[in-house]
């Protein structure tokens, strides 16, 4: 008996450390969880900070290309204020475009927020089906090599020289390169360029099937077409926006009327 007390004795400490351990455990595999299951929604709100930065960007811009016009006018140059109009019209274009991108986001926030509320245990992850998606594509894009009949009839598809192709096999392996490998390690930035991706690629290979004149190929759906358009207006922003601080110092100091 005196043996057993020993033993008891020295390792007390087992049994709260291991209901520690498999406490901590749990509450990092649901929190882990519940991040994956509310990513979509996660997502949305990142794209809506991106959205919200971008429109401050363009709204300063448009306040530049204002002095700039401002100041051709004052100099009486034509062909430069010619050109600052031109300039301010394009930033005030942006800036709509701009405006416009934030009022989506912010609706795919709400629908995020409503899908999450809605889902259950067992629906799938929104990355798994993103996964899922892609992973369609993917074989039906193949089919068009492993059947027969379709590898005679629209070998076209799968022509690496025909530019249609040319444009899928680019997204295809950009999709494939901004894939996730872990779905519990997935942050909403890299969700939303995977999808993108995604939507790009859907894009390509509906519009490489449109041109290889495969009967009831659909033309590429809005959410494609749009992530697709949005994709590159985003780069757009982006460039203006690294482009706006070396911007800045090109603005005139405000005019002093002259006392009389």
């Amino acid at each position: 008996m005196e043996p057993i007390l020993l033993i008891v004795a020295g390792w007390w400490w087992i049994v709260p450390a291991a209901a520690g351990a498999g406490t901590a455990t749990y509450v990092g595999l649901t929190t882990r969880g519940r991040r994956a299951r509310r990513l979509e929604l996660d997502a949305a709100r990142h794209e809506e900070s991106q959205a919200y930065r971008a429109l401050v960007a363009a709204k300063a811009q448009v306040r530049i290309a204002q002095a700039d016009a401002m100041t051709a006018k004052a100099r009486a140059a034509a062909p430069q204020a010619a050109e600052a109009r031109r300039e301010l019209q394009i930033a005030r274009q942006s800036e709509k475009s701009a405006s416009l991108a934030l009022r989506a986001s912010r609706s795919r926030v709400k629908a995020g927020y409503s899908q999450y509320r809605t889902a259950s245990a067992a629906d799938p992850l929104p990355i798994e089906r993103l996964w899922a998606e892609h992973d369609a594509l993917n074989t039906r894009w193949l089919s068009y090599e492993t059947d027969v009949d379709k590898a005679l009839k629209y070998s076209q598809v799968t022509d690496s020289r025909h530019p249609s192709t040319v444009v899928f096999l680019r997204a295809q392996r950009e999709a494939l390169a901004k894939r996730p490998t872990l779905r519990d390690r997935v942050t909403p930035a890299q969700y939303v360029e995977y999808r993108d991706a995604v939507r790009v690629m859907q894009a390509a290979l509906a519009e490489a099937e449109r041109q290889a004149g495969v009967p009831g190929a659909a033309p590429p759906s809005a959410a494609a077409t749009t992530a697709a358009t949005i994709g590159a207006a985003a780069a757009m922003i982006a460039e203006l926006a690294d482009r706006l601080p070396s911007m800045i110092p090109r603005m005139p100091p405000s005019r002093q009327t002259p006392p009389t």
